[in-house]
């Protein structure tokens, strides 16, 4: 969350941030909750000294009138105390309830739009492959190369899951081991994370655990849920720690399943294995200083950049828009791959997403780090898609299809698969 006191000094540009992102938040409220509770801290703590001011007198010498009378204060002092304590406890509640809902600052220079329509289209790599053939898109390719199966997963588990097969399961594993050998050379920790967290983490990173807007699948009765990214178990794992300065920046990289409910997710787009409720992925995540984390977020957009130019796949990089920025990112990359198979002619589609969440994530989940001069000081956090595994099945699997119907490996993966194309059986 942003820090309280910001909110009051820099109401109006908050509101601002707020309408940009297109989101409904009251910010007043947020600033009234924050005087009332100031307030109550400065009244009980005037009353705890007048406790102690009448317990210093209890001891002195005195009279029984004086001394039933000063009980008598203390009695009442008492009960006011409890009052304000526990109206302070209802306003402190209400407090984080209505500022965990405002977002973070955007930056300055992210387009303000609503939609992924408004993203700013930066840069492009590779170049978009022509086909002499009408191509196929992952769908029809999986289905005759035997590698996907959607039928029997919608009858075993549901809609929105899927079976890979043969070579598939091999090239799901190679993309997995390609990035983090690519991010181990990078000086990144490699971990194999858990599946589940629990609620307050969820919370703590931004996600929303509970209600019928939310992502997650909630597990009932355990105040704990299904992850769908590694960027929360990750995030999670200095939750409530003081890290030493000398020992940032901290880079970890994180295998996961990850579970969506993609409730409302639907259109041609949403097909086959672009929005699945589970799949596999690479994630990265770093700890640093403040004054490091813009450079890092290039880096992290420069590893993405690097692990897909690998793989040979034509991409575009976009900065995102307020409006679909998400409420933790100050700044936020997508990667859009190149799908022939997505509409009539082909289209882009988001691989990987980076963002920088600056000190939002770190502040919810009290982690900080002690400065040279012994200071606790909170500290920014950042995290970045290296590979979503099914969505670069698709691009390499309709980016390498080829005329008679196999799909060509490509090079980098070769190692890992042992096998340079996929042919019918």
């Amino acid at each position: 969350m942003l820090d309280l006191k910001f909110i009051k000094e820099n109401a109006e540009a908050v509101k601002k941030n707020v309408a940009d992102r297109f989101m409904t938040v009251d910010v007043d409220r947020v600033i009234e909750l924050y005087d009332r509770r100031n307030a109550l801290i400065t009244e009980v703590d005037s009353l705890r000294q007048k406790r102690n001011e009448n317990a210093k007198k209890m001891k002195g010498p005195m009279d029984q009138e004086q001394r039933a009378a000063l009980i008598e204060e203390g009695k009442k002092l008492k009960e006011d105390i409890a009052s304000i304590e526990e109206n302070f406890a209802a306003v402190e509640t209400e407090l984080n309830a209505e500022a965990a809902r405002v977002p973070n600052m955007a930056h300055p220079d992210a387009p303000v739009g609503k939609e992924d329509k408004d993203n700013l289209e930066i840069s492009r790599s590779g170049k978009i492959p022509e086909f002499s053939f009408p191509p196929k898109n992952h769908v029809e390719l999986g289905e005759e190369l035997d590698l996907i199966d959607f039928d029997t997963a919608a009858r075993v588990s549901g809609t929105k899951f899927y079976y890979l097969k043969n070579e598939a399961v091999i090239l799901e594993l190679a993309l997995s081991r390609y990035a983090i050998d690519v991010l181990i050379k990078k000086g990144f920790m490699p971990t194999i994370t858990p599946d589940i967290a629990k609620e307050e983490i969820l919370e703590g990173i931004g996600f929303n655990p509970r209600g019928e807007e939310s992502n997650i699948y909630n597990i009932e009765d355990t105040g704990t849920c299904l992850v769908g990214t590694a960027e929360i178990t990750l995030g999670g794992y200095h939750a409530g720690q003081i890290i030493d300065a000398e020992k940032l920046p901290i880079k970890m990289a994180g295998l996961s399943h990850c579970f969506r409910r993609e409730a409302g997710a639907a259109g041609q787009y949403s097909r086959g294995l672009y929005r699945v409720h589970q799949f596999s992925k690479v994630e990265m995540f770093v700890y640093c200083k403040p004054e490091d984390s813009e450079k890092i977020h290039q880096e992290l957009l420069a590893i993405e950049e690097e692990l897909f130019s690998g793989l040979e796949i034509p991409f575009r990089v976009v900065d995102t828009c307020t409006g679909d920025l998400g409420a933790p990112a100050y700044r936020k990359y997508d990667l859009e791959a190149w799908m022939p198979g997505r509409g009539e002619t082909g289209e882009w589609g988001e691989v990987t997403s980076t963002s920088n969440c600056t000190d939002y994530q770190a502040r919810r989940l009290g982690v900080r780090y002690k400065d040279e001069e012994g200071k606790n000081r909170i500290l920014h956090m950042l995290n970045g898609t290296a590979i979503a595994v099914s969505r670069a099945i698709i691009a390499i699997m309709e980016n390498f299809q080829t005329e008679d119907g196999s799909i060509r490996i490509p090079e980098k993966l070769v190692p890992y698969t042992g096998f340079d194309i996929i042919k019918r059986k």
